[in-house]
């Protein structure tokens, strides 16, 4: 299976959240891995070499789309984790 690495940001009152979205190739499916928050203000960290490590661990370990379901878009791949993980 292929995978297509997409990230998306969302703007929040506190700060900026990415999400780390596969889409799968061929089927054109969405999910999202792991979604990490920035704080305002941002301050560059070692913390974002952690983060990509773990990203990686995470794909390495299991295929994205056995780890969550898949939907027909990001937006609702992006919804789906937002309610299992109640982030808002």
């Amino acid at each position: 299976m292929l995978y297509k690495s997409v990230d998306v940001w969302k703007r929040t009152a506190v700060g900026l959240t990415r999400y780390q979205c596969f889409e799968t190739l061929p089927g054109r499916r969405y999910c999202v891995q792991s979604a990490d928050s920035y704080p305002a203000p941002f301050k560059a960290a070692q913390e974002d070499s952690w983060r990509e490590q773990q990203d990686l661990e995470l794909l390495f370990e299991q295929a994205p789309d056995e780890r969550t379901q898949t939907f027909a878009t990001i937006e609702e791949a992006i919804a789906a984790h937002e309610v299992d993980f109640r982030r808002t």
